[in-house]
């Protein structure tokens, strides 16, 4: 059986010589084919090639985005850090502000003596919703799995994952913050109104330090500097250069000014409600017996007179004679 040819001449124009090529057909259709396919891997090839350069612009394009919200998040941080700690400070100015001026409560001298203490059936923080009122573990735990849950890359469009950064932590941190700040809120209203109608005990209840310097013995049992043993500490101290004023840190009347062997020139405020401030170790005394003095009056000047081991100012607050903490009594820091 012949086979099938195609003939193709080839006639030169130079020369005019003419050349024949037959080649079978067969062949031209293998060759047919082998150039398609080809053609096909080029087209294929240049394709792939043109979207790698595009995938390559894009993940350019969401590294620098990733950066940037890499940088938004550590400034949204930090300010959730100023947050919990601005809502810290309120929380225990007005936890300190309830304590000193709630004078019904026949337990307030215990209380100003140690510190704040935490109601029966309430959790630590006292604007936490009572355990009685709380939701279900298995409700609280179903809300925070959608917190805990990773979020899967996808990276058939590029995603870039950030390591390092806890999103769902920092998402339940804000959303706390943001129910504190709805609980401060609140409780400070609430006592505001319950201390607009009673002015003169906020004006005859302590609440400044009487003199600027530094704290250099606080409230507590502690080794006495005369004896070495464990004496308890009744105020407390704070050092100041000589002649610093000493102001009153509420109203009231001076219930006593002159030298004490201990105290050496001791000034004595009766604030009513059973409330009294002490200053010893004083270099001057400015005020008399009897006088009638305000927030924020001059006292006395910093000395170091009567059982001192340096210029400072021993400050004392009692509740009904009895020795509490004057740092509770004390709301700026």
């Amino acid at each position: 059986m012949q086979r099938k040819t195609i003939t193709f001449l080839v006639v030169s124009n130079r020369n005019g010589v003419t050349r024949r090529l037959v080649l079978p057909v067969a062949w031209l259709k293998a060759g047919g084919l082998i150039g398609a396919i080809f053609a096909i891997i080029i087209s294929v090839a240049a394709v792939d090639y043109v979207g790698l350069l595009i995938e390559s612009v894009q993940l350019k394009r969401l590294k620098a985005e990733n950066g940037r919200l890499e940088t938004q998040f550590q400034l949204v941080e930090g300010k959730l850090n100023a947050l919990e700690k601005s809502l810290e400070r309120v929380k225990s100015f007005s936890t300190k502000l309830r304590m000193i001026t709630n004078s019904d409560d026949p337990d307030r001298t215990l209380k100003l003596a140690v510190g704040p203490l935490t109601p029966p059936g309430r959790a630590v923080d006292e604007l936490n919703v009572p355990l009685d009122q709380r939701e279900p573990a298995s409700i609280v735990a179903h809300e925070d799995a959608a917190f805990m849950q990773s979020v899967p890359v996808d990276t058939s469009v590029n995603e870039v994952a950030v390591q390092g950064r806890d999103y769902s932590s920092l998402s339940i941190r804000i959303d706390e913050a943001v129910k504190d700040a709805s609980l401060r809120e609140q409780g400070v209203l609430e006592l505001w109104e319950s201390l607009s109608g009673r002015q003169n005990l906020l004006k005859s209840t302590p609440s400044m330090r009487p003199v600027h310097g530094w704290f250099t013995s606080r409230f507590g049992y502690r080794l006495s500097p005369y004896t070495g043993r464990a004496t308890m500490h009744q105020g407390l101290d704070i050092a100041a250069a000589p002649g610093t004023p000493v102001y009153a840190p509420a109203d009231g009347i001076v219930s006593f000014a002159g030298y004490d062997s201990g105290y050496g020139k001791l000034v004595s405020i009766d604030h009513g409600y059973g409330v009294v401030t002490r200053f010893g170790h004083n270099s001057k005394i400015y005020v008399t017996v009897g006088q009638h003095v305000k927030r924020g009056d001059l006292l006395t000047a910093v000395g170091s007179t009567g059982q001192s081991t340096g210029p400072h100012v021993h400050y004392e607050v009692r509740i009904n004679n009895v020795p509490v903490d004057p740092a509770n009594y004390i709301l700026e820091e």
